[in-house]
């Protein structure tokens, strides 16, 4: 059984990875029409979301959505809708490998082969991936107290830096009441998306009380914060525009004079590498058991013809990451924002499903 600090883990983990996905981009991109009301809001309903499932999930102690939906919807429909997560969590855990394998060419080997370094990525994800759940918690926990003192040195250096020109900061703040749309607030609130993982990982929470749910809406809102204004205090707010991944552009740009390491982006780089590793393992993870679920059978199966079928599922997850190789930067960029967008309503769909799973089990009991 899992302590209520794992699920704490789960939402840091994400919430920390929107730093190198799409999320900044798209934020920077609406820095003079709504970003910062977008931020404001995307926090306000993240929180809330959060609240709503974690307190509904609650009720399904020790199960994740494959015996939930089993137990109380059509069997057709509990697999169409097992079969439509599964793609939406491999999904989410193929936009941030795409994301660091790009990042990896860019900034740290340009010479390497792109098939190379994803391959190598995705043998080490696919291995495990397969883990128990419990098990993966527990690393995701180790790579978290490793990983999370070096982002937030990081996070100092860049705010201390005689370069950081406040400037820019502040003229970005007189936008803050522009109208909002559609994409800034799929962007924020996906800082908060962390949660959707107890669609899997409620299996080893008995009893999961969550306290303190402010905790998480200042966390989130600081992330964001920071993500989106960080990189504006250093290129300014039209240089800002030349630059994809606008952190890591940031971390090269900080030069440490007392460490053994003088340029920031490689520590930055290797916190970020871990981190990005061990989301995907998560998601996956979360992609496989769901996978797993739609494709079950009454009769039980043998371990070998069990981890067949694990195989068979996690070879096409990397089929799909590898097919979406081929796509060129601005493709990329729209992918990443169709994500956001189809996350979003994705997480509204899934909380009133699981409310209408909830009133069901309560009508039951009447």
């Amino acid at each position: 059984m899992a302590k209520s600090r794992y699920f704490y883990c789960l939402f840091l983990m994400n919430s920390l990875i929107n730093i190198i996905n799409f999320v900044p981009r798209e934020l920077i991109d609406r820095r003079f029409s709504g970003a910062l009301i977008s931020i404001l809001i995307g926090t306000i309903f993240g929180t809330l979301f959060v609240y709503i499932f974690t307190v509904l999930i609650a009720k399904f102690p020790g199960e994740g959505f494959p015996e939930i939906f089993y137990a109380l919807l059509p069997k057709k429909l509990a697999r169409t809708l097992l079969l439509l997560f599964a793609g939406l969590w491999c999904m989410a855990g193929g936009v941030t490998l795409l994301s660091f394998v790009d990042i990896t060419l860019r900034f740290i080997s340009p010479d390497s082969s792109p098939y190379t370094v994803v391959i190598s990525f995705l043998v080490l994800v696919c291995i495990c991936c397969r883990f128990d759940s419990l098990s993966i918690l527990y690393g995701l926990e180790i790579i978290l107290s490793v990983t999370l003192p070096l982002i937030i040195y990081g996070l100092v250096k860049a705010l201390t830096n005689p370069d950081f020109n406040w400037d820019s900061v502040l003229q970005v703040l007189t936008y803050f009441w522009h109208k909002p749309d559609l994409m800034s607030l799929s962007a924020a609130t996906f800082s908060f998306s962390g949660y959707l993982n107890l669609a899997i990982f409620n299996r080893v929470f008995h009893g999961l009380k969550l306290k303190h749910v402010w905790i998480l809406g200042v966390e989130g809102l600081l992330v964001l914060l920071l993500t989106f204004l960080v990189p504006i205090g250093y290129f300014g707010t039209i240089a800002i525009d030349r630059h994809v991944y606008t952190w890591f552009s940031t971390a090269d740009s900080i030069r440490m004079e007392s460490f053994i390491i003088e340029r920031m982006l490689f520590i930055f780089y290797f916190a970020y590498l871990s981190l990005s590793l061990v989301s995907v393992i998560v998601h996956w993870h979360g992609g496989l058991e769901l996978f797993k679920g739609a494709v079950s059978s009454v009769k039980k199966q043998s371990p070998k013809a069990e981890q067949w079928k694990e195989w068979s599922i996690l070879v096409l997850f990397s089929a799909m990451v590898l097919s979406l190789m081929g796509l060129n930067q601005y493709q990329l960029n729209m992918f990443g924002a169709w994500f956001l967008q189809i996350r979003w309503f994705g997480e509204m769909f899934i909380i009133a499903l699981l409310f209408y799973c909830y009133r069901k089990v309560r009508r039951g009991n009447l």
